[in-house]
């Protein structure tokens, strides 16, 4: 039997209606929204604006035109980064970008790649023995020339989770984009009052909907310093031979991936029923578990938070065990699925020290995980760790 603690990843396994609502998709709609004025072609309109409204329910968003769907959260940032630099690249103005240290490979790439186009960025350090963030760090951190702070809400090698609150007021009137991969749909997110311009997120994490699916949620006005990155077909104003600007269709060129939102309609929906708060108090439940059974093993450590606090459900291992070696023998022992390695984060793992030893073992929890689940993952752990210090 496989016990799955890989939901960092992507989540698993699905609530039953994902795949009822992907099966109705396909054997009685299949068509493309905006693209037809008959029954289908209405029906996945109203689909799409379903799914909209559900997502900007969940964090508070005012707008759900500003709910732009994309291919995952990396492509959401993307188009967050890439776009605002284009602006302001196009007036001849300087463009700095500020990140941090816990940031993931989605926001660092980019700004690697921008770098070549005279685009500077400053990643502002987190403490090495939690990996928060100092806000009064991000705050200086701000020049004149700074035109977007990127943070990534919750670690997807800690779990650590930013005090977005702070951020976004230390801020001004910089945009503030928060990559929310690790935690929109399981912990609370109001982008009102976290003052956040830009929400990048998955749909196939703790949204719980299928791969493939993702958006970006715009504070409306921004999208007047958000410029496309990509043109095509929107099903709207084909007269013109160029992009819209009216809201999503300026940055949703070509078909959307109807299977994929059709059951991310059906998973946020489910979410809304069950209530996020529900949800973030059962993945408390079992992370205050999890690191309570695990301070009696001995030879293995949590890089990170030590507490429920500033934390969401994913745990980086640390031992003598290679981190490839431990998540093996967990699996092939054990049945457990775990994921090894740097994760997409290098400067992360670089604050935990974690690096040179090739990464860390990490395990993340899941709503579907019971008190049994996660007190046979611990037992499976220290098992792998006696057997390795024997």
């Amino acid at each position: 039997m496989q016990r799955y603690f890989d939901n960092a990843a992507t989540s698993f396994p699905k609530p039953d209606v994902v795949l009822d609502a992907i099966v109705q998709y396909t054997t009685q709609c299949g068509a493309s929204p905006g693209r037809g004025a008959y029954p289908q072609a209405v029906d996945a309109t109203e689909l799409l604006d379903a799914c909209r409204t559900q997502l900007c329910e969940i964090v508070n968003a005012p707008s759900a035109s500003h709910c732009v769907f994309t291919l995952n959260c990396t492509d959401a940032l993307n188009i967050a980064i890439l776009g605002i630099a284009k602006h302001f690249l196009s007036k001849k103005e300087p463009v700095h970008i500020v990140t941090t240290a816990m940031d993931h490979n989605s926001v660092l790439r980019p700004l690697h790649e921008l770098a070549s186009q005279g685009v500077t960025h400053t990643i502002v350090p987190a403490d090495p023995e939690t990996g928060i963030v100092s806000p009064e760090a991000i705050q200086q951190s701000i020049t004149n020339s700074t035109r977007l702070v990127a943070v990534a809400h919750g670690s997807n090698v800690s779990g650590t989770v930013q005090d977005l609150s702070r951020i976004g007021a230390v801020c001004g009137d910089v945009p503030l984009l928060v990559d929310a991969a690790q935690t929109m749909g399981h912990t609370p997110l109001d982008v009102q009052a976290m003052h956040i311009d830009l929400l990048a997120f998955p749909g196939h994490k703790g949204l719980l909907g299928p791969q493939g699916t993702g958006g970006l949620i715009l504070k409306p006005g921004i999208e007047r310093i958000l410029d496309s990155t990509r043109t095509g077909g929107t099903g709207s104003q084909s007269e013109h031979p160029v992009q819209p600007e009216t809201m999503p269709d300026k940055y949703e060129s070509g078909s959307h991936n109807m299977v994929g939102i059709a059951g991310l309609v059906a998973s946020t929906r489910w979410i809304l029923n069950k209530g996020v708060e529900a949800i973030h108090k059962l993945e408390r439940q079992r992370t205050g578990q999890f690191l309570e059974e695990l301070a009696t093993v001995e030879g293995v450590r949590i890089a990170g938070p030590l507490t429920n606090e500033h934390r969401c459900g994913v745990f980086s291992l640390v031992s003598e065990t290679c981190p490839h070696e431990f998540a093996k023998a967990l699996e092939s022992e054990f049945g457990i699925c775990a994921r090894s390695g740097l994760h997409c984060a290098p400067f992360a793992h670089k604050t935990f020290g974690t690096d040179v030893l090739g990464g860390t073992l990490r395990v993340s929890i899941g709503p579907f995980h019971t008190e049994e689940d996660v007190s046979f993952l611990t037992q499976a752990i220290a098992a792998c760790v006696q057997k390795c210090l024997v």
